[in-house]
């Protein structure tokens, strides 16, 4: 019996794997236990051959450590799995549409992420969620001033000026108690500022270190933080051909919803890494704001673009367009040449 694909359902303590054989006959189907499911693999399925896993949580760790040993790995996003489940969903049925949905000839795949990628992943997701906790106690301290006749400033740096103020003022009519409560508040707030502040730090030094990172950085629009997720989301983005396709993946081109003849675009589809795709638009806004300042072909573009169109289409567009050039970067390994931007 020669196995010549091999299709994975990956959860928490128990895999299932789906095997077929050159005919596209089932041979091989089992329920595998966490702690030696590739110990068995490897000595049912000889190197080389493929394995397919739904692009999850600790799907790229796997596919690194499969490729170790000689298999041909390929992540599949589950929305391009779901099609191929049959009848009612169990693993059997997971593993055997994983297995089904990697022979398409037109299926996309998911790029492996290193190790290092998941790094710099790492310290996104976990800043992203610091800074939603402080802007929640940020909000809170406001909602319970506001009981107290205070009124908090909207900006963030303008609330960490007042709060120590009205620690101070005996005559505002703060409790003693509200006072010591607070105290802690802010002491939270500094807490959560020094967090971020820490990872502000790490990811500057990977900007400085990744040399992928620091070409990104030529570009208009892009700084540390936006070309550090640009690597971890793509890497070298090898798995795209051109850069319509990852701008596509990010979501920046136009939804279509089109019949026959009849052409219909929508809004941008929004598809992909929302935290990434909004990095690429607040810089690509400040681009817009101060193009009609400078003279090159990028700034004349964009001011000639806000001229005719809404200032919102504007930065979209610019987003859209920097996402191509960082693939061009990121493919080619060439220097932002500012005087070859396509206008």
């Amino acid at each position: 019996m020669e196995i010549k694909r091999i299709g994975v359902d990956l959860a928490k303590n128990v895999y299932q794997v789906h095997g077929v054989d050159g005919d596209e006959k089932a041979v091989w189907s089992r329920r595998l236990k966490r702690e030696n499911w590739v110990k068995v693999l490897v000595e049912k399925v000889e190197p080389g051959r493929e394995i397919g896993m739904e692009a999850c949580s600790g799907s790229h760790y796997w596919a690194r450590l499969l490729r170790d040993k000689g298999y041909k790995v390929k992540l599949i996003a589950p929305q391009f799995v779901k099609p191929y489940v049959k009848s009612n969903k169990n693993d059997v049925r997971d593993a055997e549409a994983v297995c089904e949905a990697m022979s398409r000839p037109s299926m996309r795949f998911v790029s492996v992420k290193s190790a290092a990628q998941q790094d710099i992943q790492a310290i996104h997701r976990i800043r992203r969620e610091l800074i939603g906790h402080r802007t929640a106690k940020a909000n809170q301290i406001r909602g319970l001033v506001s009981e107290y006749g205070l009124v908090a400033p909207k900006q963030m740096n303008s609330l960490r000026t007042a709060i120590p103020c009205w620690l101070e003022d005996a005559e505002n009519g703060l409790s003693g108690l509200f006072r010591r409560l607070l105290h802690g508040l802010w002491v939270d707030l500094k807490t959560l500022d020094q967090r971020v502040n820490e990872l502000d730090r790490e990811i500057d030094r990977v900007a400085e270190s990744d040399e992928h990172a620091k070409r990104l950085q030529q570009s208009r629009g892009v700084g540390p933080i936006a070309a550090t997720a640009l690597v971890a989301a793509v890497g070298s983005a090898e798995q795209f051909t051109k850069g319509r396709q990852m701008s596509a993946s990010l979501g920046l081109t136009p939804k279509q919803h089109s019949s026959g003849h009849k052409d219909r675009l929508l809004g941008i589809s929004k598809r992909g890494d929302p935290y990434l795709r909004s990095l690429l638009i607040h810089g690509a806004r400040s681009v817009v704001h101060h193009a009609k300042h400078k003279e090159d072909r990028l700034s004349q573009w964009v001011t000639s673009l806000t001229a005719r169109s809404h200032t919102n289409v504007a930065v979209v567009a610019l987003a859209n367009k920097t996402t191509r050039m960082a693939w061009a970067m990121l493919r080619q390994g060439t220097d932002y040449q500012p005087d070859r931007v396509t206008v």
